[in-house]
């Protein structure tokens, strides 16, 4: 005669008290991989423990601080603490705010999958990584599981940033493992956003006003002075006033070829000895001419 159940055995919860202490406090080498993570060291009584209650894996644990009513989640990463102690990231002891050797409730527990998460950078520097979304992903690889509220660490080039998990979904706790979760960022606290300047009305030009000035020989030009020494009278009658040159538009180039460039210079071209000593002023030369006619 062979017999099933029908009636599979529900696996019963683990709920243990354990004093914590940090990372810090564990015996032998420093433990970097377990200050970096979301994840705890226990003692092997309690793998025995979980094993007889049939825990499904992955194993997730719910930590309460029953004196703040402080909650967070976490995973296992080895079961190598001496009896009666759990080790702890110094960040999660932050967070529930704990002291080293208090006690702590730990309890399983079974969370949804993430599938989306928002988190809030705590320092202005976290915007100066060039892909910031790559390096938070790269982090939440030493995390089983998030919880809405929580501020975790994420290790980079040797430095330590601090983000605030804002949003979880489906739920306020979920578990990241093997999961298809979408990221998205606040602004970090303490931000501002750069203000705009806003463009100055565009006054009206006047055309004339941008020819350019004159820079050769302009005739009688400048302040006269008398012979007798005596000052000259000012009269705005008297004063010639001078036209502005005329403004020569440019001649558009017909020969011009597609995807060719052209550096134009403002280069005088070069003359001659004749020409250039014809172009040039000479005061007080040219021909004279006599009102009387002279006797001859």
């Amino acid at each position: 005669m062979f017999s099933f159940n029908m009636f599979p055995e529900i696996p019963r919860p683990f709920n243990t008290q354990y004093k914590c202490f940090s990372v810090s406090m564990f015996p032998g080498n420093e433990r970097q991989d377990v200050e970096r993570g979301g994840k705890i060291i226990m003692p092997p009584s309690a793998l025995e423990q979980l094993t007889r209650l049939n825990i499904v894996y992955p194993m997730l644990f719910k930590l309460t601080n029953k004196k703040t009513k402080r909650e967070t989640h976490c995973g296992v990463l080895e079961f190598v603490a001496d009896e009666g102690k759990v080790y702890l990231p110094y960040w999660m002891m932050h967070n529930l705010l704990l002291e080293e050797s208090e006690i702590i409730n730990i309890e399983s527990v079974s969370l949804p999958v993430a599938t989306f998460s928002r988190f809030q950078p705590q320092s202005e520097d976290f915007l100066d990584i060039t892909n910031p979304k790559a390096v938070l992903e790269n982090g939440l690889r030493s995390f089983a599981c998030l919880t809405t509220g929580d501020i975790i660490a994420i290790q980079y080039n040797q430095r330590i940033y601090e983000m605030c998990v804002l949003e979880t979904k489906p739920g306020p706790a979920v578990s990241i493992i093997e999961c298809d979760m979408n990221v998205e960022f606040a602004p970090p606290v303490g931000y501002k956003e750069p203000e705009r300047i806003e463009k100055k009305e565009e006054q009206e030009i006047d055309p004339s006003n941008m020819m350019p000035e004159s820079t050769g020989f302009i005739a009688f030009k400048g302040q006269g002075n008398r012979l007798d020494g005596k000052k000259r009278k000012d009269s705005s009658s008297s004063d010639t006033q001078l036209s502005k040159p005329v403004y020569v538009r440019g001649i558009p180039d017909y020969e011009y070829n597609i995807g060719s460039l052209k550096f134009l210079r403002n280069m005088k071209p070069i003359k001659n000895k004749e020409e250039k000593n014809a172009d040039e002023f000479k005061a007080f030369t040219g021909e004279g001419f006599s009102l009387r006619k002279s006797r001859k």
